[in-house]
């Protein structure tokens, strides 16, 4: 995605210790200014990073993530992850320990979050990390592990290769997703022949080239909306001409019209 000013952000000093808790699932809130950047650290425990308002990118070593208040992402431990905001954010997440985690994804992804688990995880942020094993806080986790078990994935990640001419392409493609040159300009530009661009990039991220540059121009979309852009400027931003073309795309891959989608933006 399009980088705005980054300004490092260092990780909680609270986060350690919180980790060494006894309790299972213990919850932590964090505000975080726009531009500010977690750099790539990991936990000990898994996670569930939501953001009650604003956008966040969770980026791994492996695809970048964008993560809108209706979603969050699952974070398993010891995972390296980096963590920008694209506007002013709010985070709330949730640390697990692997007996809390168990029937949790293997991989990272992003979920829906319901109305209900919204309004669980904030209350467990109120609640603090601490808490007795016989309080309401401590009855509260169980319910929020089989919610977050319930939750749909969604599809709102996007593979980062590692070959140096994907890389290329597709750092030009997240600062500037509306670009619009095909396989053959790309592959003069990095100096690779269209078919080994062609054959790449299934291989390094799952995708064809059209499918990852979709991809691509759907999170950007996605970071847009959720900043209040019109709609007409969110297509043209990403490639689209044709807002009808746009909104088909957006219906097609999340279920929703643009319109819908910024809607049902929360705060807390």
């Amino acid at each position: 995605m399009p980088q705005t000013r980054q300004i490092r952000a260092p990780i909680s000093a609270s986060i350690q210790p919180l980790e060494s808790l006894p309790q299972a699932i213990v919850a932590h809130g964090r505000d975080l200014a726009r531009g500010e950047q977690i750099a790539f650290h990991r936990h000990r425990r898994a996670q569930l990073v939501y953001a009650s308002r604003g956008v966040m990118t969770v980026t791994t070593r492996s695809a970048a993530y964008v993560v809108p208040p209706q979603r969050a992402v699952w974070m398993p431990a010891d995972i390296e992850h980096r963590i920008d905001a694209r506007d002013a954010l709010r985070m709330r997440t949730l640390y697990l320990q692997p007996e809390a985690a168990v029937g949790m994804p293997a991989d990272v992804c992003v979920m829906q979050v319901t109305p209900l688990l919204r309004e669980l995880i904030v209350e467990a942020v109120r609640s603090g990390p601490e808490y007795a094993p016989d309080s309401p806080a401590a009855r509260l986790m169980p319910v929020i592990a089989d919610q977050i078990r319930a939750q749909p994935v969604t599809s709102l990640a996007l593979p980062l290769p590692r070959d140096a001419r994907l890389r290329r392409i597709t750092g030009a493609l997240l600062d500037d997703p509306a670009d619009a040159r095909g396989l053959d300009a790309w592959a003069e530009a990095v100096g690779a022949s269209k078919r080994t661009l062609v054959r790449l990039f299934p291989r390094e991220t799952g995708m064809s080239f059209r499918e990852w540059r979709q991809q691509c121009r759907l999170l950007r979309a996605v970071e847009l909306l959720n900043q209040g852009e019109r709609v007409t400027r969110v297509a043209l931003e990403t490639g689209y001409d044709n807002t009808s073309a746009f909104i088909s795309m957006f219906r097609r891959c999340l279920g929703t019209t643009p319109t819908a989608w910024r809607s049902r933006g929360v705060d807390d």
